[in-house]
């Protein structure tokens, strides 16, 4: 039993592994022994990945493959490949959302909400896991095995509560809803993992969703963590070290008859 969750040596893939959630991922995979490829949209240099995997150059390659360009994706995946050797993991976490500070109509009604704010959200959160699940996933097919873990939100379960952003209104003088386009995105990340799953299950590759609730972080205003926290039953946001089980759960033989599965890690927020 000691060895069930151990990742070591296994070939990592974190999509958007340079973020908070990415680093964060990466990070703990290569401190349990596993080699980890960040594809990232942009390049960076040995500095920055030591400023965020210190002392992992030698288990850390970022290679620049947007989610959105699969050209890309498979220069990077073959690249990889021939390195070290078909990817035993994926995780699908790189995504995008709309800024509370971006231009008015990207935060206004759903009624007149621009649809080039709908396709490039789409395109990276939903087309753009489809695309690296179609490079990599298929790796995973030909070797008969691998885990893919896709990284979902609470909003893919439950629509945005309006009520929560409305402190917006009174503080900025305009009305504010929280668009549309990721809701949207998230909610597709379900299916698509069913279908992943059931597709590529002759095949012994598992895929599972992982449904997060709110992080702690410090870009959120005190007007929306007050009333935010109302709604969760933990009364509390999550500590980012607290998602690391469940991704080397998902990661190793611990969960090796588990596919399809949608896991809620979000406070007891969707339990209302």
């Amino acid at each position: 039993m000691k060895n069930l969750f151990d990742v070591k040596d296994r070939v990592c893939v974190v999509t958007g592994g340079l973020g908070q959630l990415g680093s964060a991922f990466t990070n703990h995979l290569v401190s349990q022994g596993a080699r980890v490829a960040v594809y990232s949209r942009r390049p960076v240099d040995a500095a920055k990945i030591e400023e965020l995997f210190p002392g992992a150059a030698d288990r850390v390659r970022v290679l620049v493959a947007s989610v959105t360009d699969k050209a890309a994706l498979e220069a990077a995946t073959d690249e990889i490949t021939a390195d070290w050797g078909v990817p035993h993991v994926l995780i699908n976490n790189a995504g995008i959302d709309s800024k509370p500070s971006g231009p008015p109509e990207q935060n206004g009604p759903f009624e007149t909400y621009p649809q080039e704010f709908w396709d490039e959200v789409i395109d990276v959160n939903l087309t753009g896991v489809m695309l690296t699940t179609q490079v990599v996933g298929s790796k995973m097919a030909d070797e008969e095995r691998g885990s893919i873990i896709n990284v979902g939100s609470m909003y893919g379960m439950v629509s945005p509560n309006q009520a929560l952003y409305a402190y917006r209104e009174a503080k900025d003088g305009k009305p504010f809803f929280k668009a549309v386009a990721y809701a949207a995105s998230k909610s597709g990340l379900v299916n698509l993992t069913r279908y992943v799953a059931t597709y590529w299950a002759p095949k012994n590759v598992r895929c599972n969703l992982i449904t997060f609730g709110g992080v702690k972080t410090a870009s959120f205003d005190k007007e929306f963590i007050d009333a935010f926290l109302q709604r969760v039953p933990l009364g509390r946001q999550a500590e980012i070290d607290e998602f690391m089980g469940i991704v080397q759960f998902l990661a190793s033989d611990a969960s090796t008859y588990m596919t399809g599965a949608n896991n809620v890690i979000d406070g007891g927020f969707t339990a209302w």
